[in-house]
Formats: C-alpha cells, sequence, structure tokens
C-alpha cells in the first residue's frame, strides 16, 4: 500500500482510513511480541529451579539476558531498516525471536535457557516498529498513534503476568517458551498481511543516525531520562527475581500468581490517568514523574516488610502505580527536549539504555538474592530509586514542545530567519541532505499553514510534514 500521505485524505483533525490501519496493526504487532516477553517475568525463577545448574544469581541472568542483546542491537537494527527497509528487519526479527524462544522451550540446563533469552533478545524489531510509526502516520497524529500503542503494550503486560502464572502451571517453562514462539510467527503474519507498505524516507525523528548518536550522548538534558527509563527497567525484572518466591511462601502457588497481579494492574492503570492529565495539561510533568519515583521507593522498601498477601497487593499497587507513571511520561518528556531533528538518535539511546537496564536489574537482582536475600533487593533498589528522584529534581521541569518536519529543497536565509520569528518557534534545524527543515515549537501557538507559506512547498500538503 502506498504511503498514506500520497492519498486522498480527510481534514488534517481526522485520521485516514491507511492510518487507522497502520496504527492498529502495530500496535498488534508489538503487543505479540512484548506479550511473549513479558509472559516469562513473573515464573522464570520459581520454574527455572528445576534446570540443571540453576542458582539465584543465574535464573536472574536468564531473566535480564534479553535486555543486554537487545540493546546491543537496538540502533544497529533500526539504521539497517533505514537501508533495506522496515519489514525484513521486522520479519529477521521476530524469527531470530521465534528460534531463541525455540531453544528456550527445549532447554534443560540454565545455559541453555541464558542461550535462549539471549537470541530472543537479538531479534531487536523495536527501533523497526516506531519508525514504522513514523512513515506511515502524520505529526498532528503521531502522539495519539504512539500512545495506542503504549496502551496496547501495558494491555499486554497486564495479560501477560495472569497468562503466563497459568501457562505455567499447566506446562511449565516450555509451554510459556512454545506459546512465545507462536506469538513471533503470528507476528510475522501481522507484518505481512496488515500492515501497509511504507515510503522509503529519510526521517530522523523515527530512527537513529550514528554521527548524532554520539552528540545526543553527550546531550546533559537527556541523561536524567536516559538514566531514569536505564533504573526504572532494572527494577522491574529485578523485583520479578524476588516477589514470586514470597508469594509462594504465603500460599499462593505459580499458577495463582496472575491473579494477584491482574487486579493490582488494572487499577494501577486507573489510577494512572489523571495524573498523565496533570502532566500534559497542567504542564506538570516533573512533579507526576517525582510523585512516580516516591511511589516506586516506597514500594520497594514497604516490600521489605510484606508478610501477607493483602501486604503484597498494597505494595504491588503502589509499585505499579508509579511504575506506570514513569514509564508514560519519561518518553514524552524526551520528546519535548530533544533537539530538532534529532529525537530518532535520541530515542535510540533511551530505548537502548532501557533493556540494558532489563539486562542489569536481571544479573544485579540475582546476584544480591543469592548472596544477601530478597530484603538486600528490595531495599537497595529503593534507595537508588530515592537518589534518582534527588537527581531528577535538581532538573529544570521540561518545556513544552513538539517536533515540526517541513520538507523543504532550498530555502534561503530571509525564508530560515522568517520560520525562526514565528510565534511558537523554539528552534530550526536544516538538514540539506534530506531536503527537510526540522522544527520544536509549542503546538498552541505555532501555524502550520504560515510556515508552509514562507517555505513555499510545493506537492501535496500533508506529505510536506513527512
Amino acid at each position: 500500500m502506498s504511503d498514506p500521505s500520497s492519498q486522498s485524505l480527510p481534514a488534517a483533525d481526522e485520521r485516514s482510513p491507511a492510518e487507522r490501519r497502520a496504527v492498529s496493526s502495530l500496535a498488534s504487532l508489538y503487543a505479540l511480541r512484548m506479550l511473549g516477553l513479558f509472559m516469562v517475568l513473573p515464573v522464570l525463577v520459581t520454574e527455572g529451579q528445576h534446570l540443571n545448574g540453576a542458582t539465584a544469581s543465574l535464573l536472574g541472568l536468564a531473566m535480564g539476558v534479553y535486555g543486554l542483546t537487545q540493546a546491543l542491537l537496538q540502533i544497529p537494527a533500526g539504521t539497517l531498516s533505514d537501508r533495506i527497509g522496515r519489514k525484513p528487519v521486522i520479519i529477521g526479527g521476530l524469527l531470530i525471536f521465534a528460534l531463541g524462544s525455540l531453544i528456550a522451550a527445549m532447554a534443560d540446563s540454565i545455559w541453555m535457557l541464558i542461550a535462549g533469552r539471549a537470541l530472543q533478545g537479538a531479534g531487536a524489531i523495536a527501533s523497526a516498529i516506531m519508525a514504522l510509526v513514523t512513515d506511515l502516520t502524520r505529526e498532528q497524529h503521531r502522539m495519539k498513534a504512539m500512545a495506542f500503542i503504549g496502551a496496547s503494550i501495558g494491555m499486554a503486560f497486564s495479560v501477560a503476568l495472569v497468562l503466563g502464572p497459568w501457562l505455567a502451571g499447566l506446562g511449565g517453562l516450555p509451554l510459556i517458551f512454545g506459546v512465545t514462539g507462536v506469538l513471533a510467527l503470528g507476528g510475522i503474519v501481522v507484518t505481512l498481511t496488515l500492515i501497509p507498505n511504507p515510503p522509503r524516507l529519510t526521517h530522523r525523528d523515527s530512527t537513529a543516525v550514528w554521527s548524532d548518536v554520539l552528540v545526543q550522548a553527550r546531550n546533559r538534558q537527556l541523561w536524567p531520562l536516559n538514566s531514569g527509563i536505564f533504573l526504572l527497567h532494572a527494577l522491574m525484572v529485578a523485583v520479578f527475581v524476588a516477589i514470586p518466591a514470597h508469594l509462594l511462601q504465603l500460599g499462593l502457588s505459580t499458577a495463582q500468581h496472575g491473579w494477584l497481579y491482574l487486579p493490582v494492574l488494572l487499577l494501577a492503570f486507573v489510577l494512572m490517568v489523571p495524573f498523565i492529565i496533570v502532566a500534559e495539561k497542567k504542564r506538570r510533568m516533573k512533579s507526576v514523574v517525582l510523585t512516580g519515583a516516591l511511589m516506586i521507593a516506597a514500594s520497594l522498601l514497604l516490600m521489605a516488610l510484606a508478610t501477607s498477601l493483602w501486604h503484597w497487593a498494597l505494595v504491588l499497587l503502589l509499585y505499579f502505580w508509579g511504575f506506570n507513571l514513569m514509564e508514560a511520561s519519561l518518553p514524552s518528556w524526551l520528546s519535548k527536549v530533544a533537539p530538532a531533528g534529532a529525537k530518532g538518535s535520541a530515542m535510540g539511546i533511551y530505548s537502548s539504555l532501557q533493556f540494558f537496564g532489563a539486562f542489569v536489574g536481571g544479573a544485579l537482582g540475582g546476584w544480591l538474592l543469592s548472596h544477601y536475600g530478597s530484603s538486600a533487593v528490595f531495599v537497595g533498589l529503593g534507595a537508588l530509586m530515592v537518589l534518582w528522584a534527588l537527581y531528577l529534581s535538581r532538573c529544570p521541569a521540561p518545556p513544552y514542545l513538539t517536533s515540526i518536519r517541513l520538507v523543504s529543497h532550498g530555502c534561503s536565509g530571509e525564508q530560515l530567519q522568517r520560520l525562526q520569528a514565528l510565534p511558537g518557534v523554539a528552534e530550526v534545524s536544516v538538514l540539506a541532505s534530506e531536503g527537510a527543515i526540522y522544527l520544536k515549537v509549542s503546538a498552541d501557538a505555532f501555524d502550520y499553514e504560515a510556515a508552509l507559506a514562507i517555505i513555499e512547498t510545493t506537492g501535496e500538503k500533508h506529505g510536506s510534514q513527512r
């Protein structure tokens, strides 16, 4: 299917049928893959104890090692998708992920399980999927598309925490990894049959550019967010190294763990929504993120004291409430502060550190559990979150800016000065090699039609912002 921007489109505030199809299919693809990854989180440590050579440290490594290979390959896979196309990279990644799932399903030793998990992570397709969102949607609908995909990931996480323990009760880790492999193959079907074929575009808001990655790695505005997502996902994997054993000790079988997680996750999501509205509409994002961080820190410290199922239900509610606040807010903050024309590179670093955090969390959580017990895991990680909150409190709140891309095959200095002088324009970046101008603007004050008039864009109006 051709680029939706080249077709006859409805009004700018309405999504085209092609955009709706693209977003729904991409959300389905992402949800299928993340469902496969998340299902094993609540059960791997307890179910993996029967494998030859299993120790708490090595089980923690098996939990997180997918994040190491994912982090290493995240940016290269996105760059490769610029060269050979998004779909070939996605299909290849899903095949690698399915092979890793098969190896993990057949594992009879901890090292074979670690190898399978590492291969799962090597199927790094997140950057290619996010690039497809940019390729197949117009600027004014992109944030909604990202939010829809984010909601699908959250739904996949909730379903996985219920489905994983249930499948473990039926057939242990082999069944979970077998289902994971089937889901990966289902993702290939979705990619081939439902996702529209994207245009071949160079778009610095969609994928990383190596030269710019080095520049953004030194951008101090981004490091509170990079370190925050690293810590957030390190904590997520680490707590699931320690929590399942406590629930077993309280008489809750592995198959029943999901029935504790499900109501907690649903209520945490409901409680999150008003805070996200405040963060965006009232422009209180820094306060909301700090609130989420302190909720997580408090919940981790309270986990060390929990002695009943009711205690665990309450502390898990507090934990997931804070987790959801940070998970939803940090990428939005990053999109606001990333320089014009550098969002793809900034997001590449951010995503790589997110997955690397999962690796460190699994390895560190398993080591702490093995040597010092679960209380050390909870208290130590809670202290780290407090330190990060103190770090963030010293950082400025984000400006409420968004990125705009305009096609321009030549723009004079006088035109650029007029663009810079438009109300709401904070930054202008010209990329002649790409034939584009990137702007950072305040959406409330920016006049898109006035910008188009200045650069005298030719061709399809909607296509000009691609």
